[in-house]
């Protein structure tokens, strides 16, 4: 029997708004901070900046383009993405893969926590560039409001969220292709930066360049996330999207890089690249527009970690928590538990770091773990489920283990810098992972199942047996076993025990939990009929009603 209500996601102009409301707030707002942590102190010179933005070209190419959007975006689950989808897709051919996946999940959530941070620290700052503000402005009181405010809002719901965010980051990724454009025009010689030479020659021949893949690794931060709020927006709307999405970020890169080819000045001097190429009638509605996209930055990351922790809970990798489905579309979910440690973890870092410069530096470190984790997954995914060739499969894994190595290694640096804050975190998120899985797995190990239907006539005799006092009509258990000819031990000791348990009719629960919204599944057995039955359920519900019943008013 069931009852079921399935929303699938269709590509519409009003999912299309969703989508660049919900996906690209990190990826998006990565203008704001890489270029200047780029260039940093460093003299301006054309080897830094053409070398900079070549590597961010090929960045998003190789990395977001190919690995994230193509590839990875085609191991969905039932809809669902993230790292513990794609694990569960492919778990019977890498058993040996669950300890990576962890640390890969745990490193994305530590690392996470900053991206609200330093995307709403970067924006805000920029206010500072307003003489009338200049001396008289409190960043961190600020960026802690505007953080606080969209946790709270996530209880609404992401699909509440992506439509008032929508709006916003179409007119965030019109004013990135606006001001990249005017610069462009100025300085048109930018473009033989997406030759990727000028990558390899900062790699190479520039002091210590190498070490600056750390920063140009920033301008990618946002693409597990991409993936992990699969669920929430669909294949089709994530990769139409992306090419609008794209072409505003590169033309953006370059008009920073052409900026600052152009304007005659040895080093930077903490100016940031981004404000400073507005148009100075532009900078108060520019800044405006930034705080609000770096807000959606936010909810890309918070939206994405309730994606992962709700598929670490389906594979007992995570404790069972509150899990609230604030709308009839799938994969639109509410965990508030996650969301406070969210908060708190956010707010902790902005009072700790109080600055956007002190954030990148220690930004992304954790993170290259979990695209590392992604790519032997993914490999996996693409030689088992796809059946694609082998050869093709480990040139692909080949390639981005080298570009993900890398990066790896030139992040490590940023362990002293702050990096170590993630790392620990990190190493929390992993610890309730491994604690919860193999824990539960240690408990079953001593749980001992016997054949429900062995024991009918005994619980049918007690049940007659005007003897004992009876203690209830109806008796019911919750069991783990899900087959339904089998019963815990202890549960017919319990039965049985120095005070027997008689009743009327003894009941036998197995629940699960579905990923659908306004599902309820469920078979009955009877092994003696009116008197001993055995209940398997799958539920999924929009939320739980206000009296405490499983349904909400409109399913009753």
């Amino acid at each position: 029997m069931g009852i079921g209500k399935h929303q699938a996601t269709k590509i519409t102009a009003g999912s299309l708004l969703v989508a660049l409301g919900i996906i690209y707030g990190d990826i998006g707002t990565s203008p704001l901070y890489t270029f200047k942590a780029i260039i940093g102190n460093r003299p301006i010179s054309e080897i830094l900046v053409l070398g900079g933005v070549s590597c961010v070209f090929w960045t998003l190419m190789l990395q977001t383009t190919i690995k994230y959007v193509w590839l990875t975006l085609k191991a969905d689950n039932d809809g669902e993405g993230g790292i513990f989808s794609l694990y569960s897709l492919v778990r019977r051919y890498g058993k040996k893969m669950i300890i990576p996946t962890m640390l890969g999940a745990a490193a994305l959530l530590a690392d996470g926590i900053i991206t609200p941070a330093v995307s709403v620290t970067s924006a805000v700052e920029g206010l500072e560039m307003i003489a009338i503000l200049d001396g008289h402005l409190s960043v961190v009181p600020i960026v802690i409001a505007i953080i606080s405010l969209v946790f709270f809002l996530q209880r609404f719901g992401t699909q509440t969220v992506g439509k008032a965010f929508g709006p916003i980051m179409a007119i965030w990724f019109s004013v990135l292709l606006f001001l990249g454009f005017q610069e462009i025009i100025i300085y048109p010689e930018v473009f033989k930066a997406l030759n990727p030479y000028y990558a390899y020659a900062l790699l190479t021949q520039y002091p210590h360049g190498f070490w600056l893949l750390g920063a140009v690794f920033l301008c990618t931060t946002g693409a597990e996330a991409l993936y992990s709020d699969l669920g929430h927006c669909g294949r089709g709307n994530i990769r139409i999207t992306w090419g609008f999405v794209k072409t505003c970020l590169v033309v953006n890169y370059l008009g920073q890089a052409a900026w600052l080819l152009h304007q005659g000045e040895t080093y930077l001097d903490g100016k940031n690249p981004f404000f400073e190429m507005m148009p100075s009638w532009f900078l108060l509605p520019g800044i405006l527009i930034a705080t609000f996209a770096a807000i959606v930055a936010s909810q890309a990351l918070i939206s994405g970690s309730f994606t992962l922790i709700n598929e670490a809970i389906n594979l007992n990798f995570w404790q069972r928590v509150t899990v609230k489905q604030p709308s009839d579309t799938k994969g639109q979910i509410y965990i508030p538990s996650v969301n406070n440690m969210l908060w708190i973890g956010c707010t902790l870092v902005i009072l700790y770091f109080q600055t956007s410069s002190k954030m990148e530096a220690a930004y992304g470190l954790a993170i290259t773990l979990a695209m590392m984790t992604t790519t032997m997954l993914l490999s996996y995914f693409l030689l088992y489920k796809l059946k694609w060739n082998k050869t093709l499969v480990f040139l692909l894994l080949l390639t981005f283990a080298v570009i993900e190595l890398s990066f790896f290694v030139a992040n490590i640096v940023k362990f002293q810098e702050g990096g170590y804050i993630t790392v620990i975190v990190g190493g929390l998120f992993f610890a309730v992972m491994y604690i919860s899985f193999y824990g539960r797995k240690i408990n079953n190990r001593y749980t001992n199942f016997v054949d429900l239907g062995r024991h009918a006539a005994r619980i049918t005799q007690l049940s007659d047996d005007a003897s004992v006092p009876k203690m209830v009509t109806h008796l019911i258990y919750l069991s783990k076993a899900d087959n339904r000819g089998q019963i815990e031990e202890r549960i017919i000791e319990s039965i049985f025990s120095k005070r027997p348990k008689r009743a009327d009719v003894y009941w036998f629960f197995h629940i699960n939990r579905a990923n659908t919204p306004y599902t309820l599944d469920y078979d009955v057995t009877e092994l003696v009929d009116d008197k001993v039955i055995k209940n398997r359920a799958e539920y999924r519900l929009q939320d739980t009603a206000k009296d405490g019943t499983l349904f909400p008013d409109h399913h009753r």
